[in-house]
């Protein structure tokens, strides 16, 4: 369905389109009227140690320079206090009746406590502030005296930035105020769909309209012409989607939606709108034998749901309920994506080429990794684009050894090697693919030179995993000839880079020594993680505490997606997350299986090394919680639900006996009808 079409079915049932639209543009106008501007004033509080402790050499009587790691359990304990019910009826005694938090200071390794008061009364919030920070100061000394310390041992606060002026914080009254709006519009547009469906199958029945209404041809003057009559295809949208998710950074996004509202994400929900509308219209059904994988995503849809239901039903942060918010518009983004995919693609041509371009870009972002990594810079940090801010503290340039860790575009190196890695089989299949036979060997193995290359160049454990996944995976079913070729290519490698890069080889060997021996400082943190998450999974073993509220600002980095599900959505959360990459596994493999040409047997096995790699490199740290990673992912396994259709398809076309095939009619396509 085009633009056009789409546009010509809103005019004709405005009826519904205006009325909603109207009503949406009040409820945000009555919103914008009636809630107030809420302001906010923070301080920040630093625990010094006593003096009679820093006495001792070699500090000498400097209780700042005492200010260290022993300080943070107790910076911990002062802030469960205040969050405390028994502390916040003694602000409320005190006047301050508006919502405040404790926490650490962002990015701070030392205990330096952050202090915050939201309210509407500006010269109230400065107040509130201003006794929160003098009633932090009481408590510790008051629980310090409880535990009968001598007065001479006792920690200090010392205010590092005082009560600042209160800032209007407008963020989440126009959210609202774009939801309600948005909830107007895509209302109006659903039913206007909708309606039009129905009319179109009600016009289609047996008995009505039983002499059919002649149609004059159309004449040149009418024909439809510009952008808005071109036909629009599930792979052009999802074109425009890779454009937007590759190359703009993901931290850069709409203000008034937060972390989920970047260009890509928008866009992606657009496409899904759009397919519903081709659905519902009547131009466009679900490819056959592709409902696995939408099943799948029905069960993760399930658990999302069952997570937000039970963090509605727990006392949560405010931040929890706008991290759970997010996490529901983040699962319509993956469900845009696998639907897109694996249901509005209808032509095998057309999902080649969605894959080709898949590769091509992927290797443009790794090339983008080489000039990070030999530049030693971020070339995301110099991009700004008007209209979007940023909507997470921007991440600086990471080191490891000697060399900076390249992330191109992504959120952190570690999504830079989990995208390249799931993407590197296909780059793999389609440079050994007999039909790009005729192309340069430059163009068939330039992507994969340069995404098998910037891997290592990530200095990380996670993508020299990746790379060795997928060369167990597709290697052995290689024939003797190439599976040797392949071996010694690999070899030579590792001597290209311990020439070309003196050091790294050393320092990737280091990483792996030093876990296996459990004295890297990473693995000994994520350990102590492990058994700290432990408590919270304790609390709601079933359903979670809602997906996307266990956030590093409200509590900590988890590093694994699995530990992280568990904490979000509970055993049901890690069912279905196992459900998906199972079935990621098994839609390579079945195509492997059913495939009658080599090329489409080495297609699911890129498939399925994938799978595999997203699976494991899932335990390495939380995948799905970085949109460009969890975005390919979903978009990967929504090809393979569409290949598996096809070749099923075909699969089935070979069984039918010749004479019968030939005396039928050939099998309608699923394409859009005109």
């Amino acid at each position: 369905m085009s633009l056009g079409e789409i546009w010509a079915i809103l005019r004709r049932r405005w009826y519904f389109m205006v009325p909603f639209t109207l009503l949406s543009l009040l409820g945000g106008s009555y919103l914008y009227v009636t809630v107030p501007v809420s302001y906010q004033s923070q301080s920040s509080v630093a625990l010094l140690d006593s003096s009679a402790v820093a006495r001792l050499a070699p500090t000498f009587g400097n209780p700042i320079s005492n200010a260290g790691g022993s300080l943070i359990v107790t910076a911990d304990v002062l802030i469960r206090t205040l969050e405390s019910s028994d502390a916040a009826k003694e602000l409320r005694g005190r006047g301050v009746t508006d919502p405040y938090t404790a926490g650490f200071a962002p990015a701070s390794d030392s205990p330096l406590l952050m202090l915050s008061v939201t309210g509407t009364d500006r010269a109230k919030v400065l107040r509130e502030t201003n006794t929160l920070t003098t009633f932090a100061g009481e408590q510790l000394t008051a629980l310090q005296a409880a535990a009968k310390v001598p007065p001479a041992y006792f920690v200090q606060t010392a205010p590092v930035v005082l009560p600042q002026t209160p800032v209007a914080k407008s963020k989440s009254r126009y959210q609202d105020i774009a939801a309600v709006v948005i909830l107007g519009v895509v209302s109006a547009f659903l039913l206007s769909i909708l309606m039009e469906g129905v009319a179109v199958v009600r016009r289609r029945r047996p008995g009505r309209n039983a002499v059919p209404r002649e149609r004059r041809p159309r004449g040149p003057g009418r024909l439809r012409t510009g952008a808005l009559g071109r036909r629009v295809d599930a792979t052009a949208i999802l074109t425009v989607y890779l454009v937007l998710a590759l190359f703009i950074p993901s931290n850069l996004a709409l203000p008034a939606l937060g972390g989920v509202g970047t260009p890509a994400n928008v866009f992606a929900l657009l496409g899904l709108l759009w397919y519903l509308a081709t659905w519902l219209g009547g131009r466009i059904l679900p490819a056959p034998g592709t409902r696995l994988v939408r099943v799948a995503l029905c069960v993760l849809g399930a658990a999302v749901l069952a997570a937000y239901v039970a963090d509605a039903q727990r006392e949560s942060s405010h931040q929890e309920v706008l991290g759970a918010d997010r996490g529901l518009i983040g699962f319509l983004v993956w469900v845009s994506l696998v639907v897109l995919t694996s249901a509005g693609v209808q032509e095998r041509g057309r999902l080649d080429v969605l894959m080709r371009r898949l590769v091509v870009l992927g290797s443009v972002v790794a090339a983008i990794g080489y000039y990070d990594f030999f530049a030693a810079t971020n070339i995301a940090d110099s991009i700004h684009i008007p209209g979007l801010q940023t909507s997470v503290a921007q991440v600086s340039a990471m080191d490891r050894g000697a060399f900076t860790r390249p992330r191109a575009t992504t959120a952190q190196p570690l999504e830079f090697a989990g995208m390249l890695a799931i993407l590197l089989p296909f780059a793999i299949q389609q440079a050994l693919d007999p039909v790009r036979s005729h192309l340069r060997a430059a163009r068939r193995w330039g992507p994969v030179v340069l995404m098998a290359g910037a891997l290592p160049l990530s200095v990380s454990r996670t993508s020299i995993i990746g790379l060795l996944l997928v060369a167990l995976v597709m290697v052995p079913r290689w024939k003797p000839a190439r599976r040797w070729a392949a071996i010694g290519v690999m070899t030579a490698s590792v001597a290209v880079f311990k020439v070309l890069v003196p050091g790294l080889i050393g320092t990737i060997t280091g990483l792996f020594a030093s876990f296996l021996s459990n004295s890297d400082s990473s693995t000994q943190a994520r350990t102590v993680k492990y058994s700290a998450i432990v408590p919270y999974l304790k609390e709601h073993p079933f359903f979670g505490r809602g997906f996307g509220t266990f956030t590093p600002d409200l509590y900590f980095f988890t590093d694994n997606q699995y530990m992280l599900s568990l904490a979000e959505m509970g055993a049901l959360g890690m069912v279905a997350l196992l459900t998906l990459f199972v079935t990621g596994i098994h839609q390579g493999g079945a195509v492997r299986r059913l495939a009658r040409t080599e090329s489409d047997r080495e297609l699911g096995q890129a498939f399925f090394a994938s799978a595999v790699v997203a699976m494991v490199s899932s335990a390495t740290f939380d995948s799905l919680s970085f949109p460009m990673f969890a975005g390919m992912f979903f978009l990967v396994l929504g090809a393979g639900a569409a290949y598996l259709g096809f070749i099923r398809r075909e699969a089935a076309a070979t069984a039918v006996p010749g004479p019968r095939a030939s005396a039928e009619s050939p099998q309608p396509q699923l394409v859009e009808s005109r």
